[in-house]
């Protein structure tokens, strides 16, 4: 992302993921919002029928943030963009992006360009890409609908092979050797704090993941911690990669999916129908395969 951070999707990520309910307590301590108003400003987007007759449909994919959602050469790319074509292509229309800045939190996000629109410039999209699921957070944000989980992250370390020839470096490895992190990402506050500020001063901050990979091919770090696939999207001949046990981390890993409006549940079930059969058949598998990346589906519902 531009700048020091990607400080809305972090923002997300640590609102979004709470420990899970049990699954027969789901909202059952929520208290139910009140529902938006039946005003202009509310009533957004595009119904699935309304999609199926102007033949296309429009995705909101966060920007500068490979290797799920980026710019090359003037055009979308990234696995996320290819699962926005692989839906489209289910529904029978086309698949347009809008690249969006994160906001300070996962309902700014959404309420930005799925929910409301955002205050200045730009529109709605019908689809909003690489949205971290969590039950608790979904009963309690009711004006959309999370559904098409279809990748489980987690956080991860590559490491430089001649630097670790027999045993991958686990967190403890950082109290006497140099790390790189994404500066003010999920594992730069895990390893700043771990334990007790031990590994701290060997921490090496870069402005993105994809700068702090670099910066280990370079040499500058014998490791790079952060989450798996972009670390892998930044692997080279040199470096390899794994995800060891992670002592106290309760954010480790989390589970990536869409959000759709509240009012257009028949779009989202389409949605969701596209991607369940894109895992089930081996599509979604080759998508990461095509990007170098290793797949992880969720359990299916």
């Amino acid at each position: 992302m531009p700048g020091t951070l990607r400080a809305g999707l972090l923002s997300s990520l640590l609102l979004a993921i709470w420990p899970a309910l049990p699954a027969q307590a789901r909202c059952s301590e929520h208290v139910p919002q009140a529902r938006p108003q039946n005003a202009s400003r509310d009533i957004v987007g595009q119904d699935l029928d309304t999609i199926l007759e102007r033949g296309f449909i429009t995705f909101a994919a966060y920007e500068d943030f490979p290797p799920w959602s980026y710019e090359q050469g003037g055009n979308p790319v990234g696995v996320d963009i290819d699962i926005g074509r692989l839906i489209a292509e289910a529904l029978g229309v086309t698949a347009r992006f809008i690249l969006v800045a994160p906001g300070e939190t996962l309902e700014d996000d959404l309420r930005n360009w799925i929910w409301k629109g955002p205050v200045v410039g730009g529109s709605v999209a019908n689809v909003m890409l690489h949205v971290p699921y969590d039950s608790a957070f979904a009963c309690r944000v009711e004006q959309f609908v999370f559904t098409g989980q279809y990748h489980v992250e987690e956080v991860a370390i590559a490491y430089r092979r001649d630097a670790y020839p027999d045993d991958p470096p686990v967190p403890a490895y950082f109290r006497f050797d140099s790390v790189a992190v994404e500066n003010d990402s999920i594992a730069d506050f895990y390893l700043s704090a771990f334990p007790g500020g031990q590994v701290s001063r060997n921490v090496q901050r870069f402005p993105t993941m994809a700068a702090a990979m670099k910066g280990l091919t370079d040499g500058k770090t014998k490791a790079a911690m952060g989450p798996l696939a972009q670390l892998e999207a930044g692997l080279s001949d040199e470096l390899a990669v794994h995800a060891p046990p992670l002592p106290g981390f309760a954010v480790g890993s989390w589970v990536a999916g869409v959000g759709v409006h509240v009012r257009y549940r028949a779009l989202a079930y389409a949605v969701d129908d596209a991607i369940v059969a894109a895992i089930q058949d081996g599509r979604m598998a080759q998508i990461f395969a095509a990007h170098g990346l290793s797949f992880r589906p969720p359990e299916m519902r």
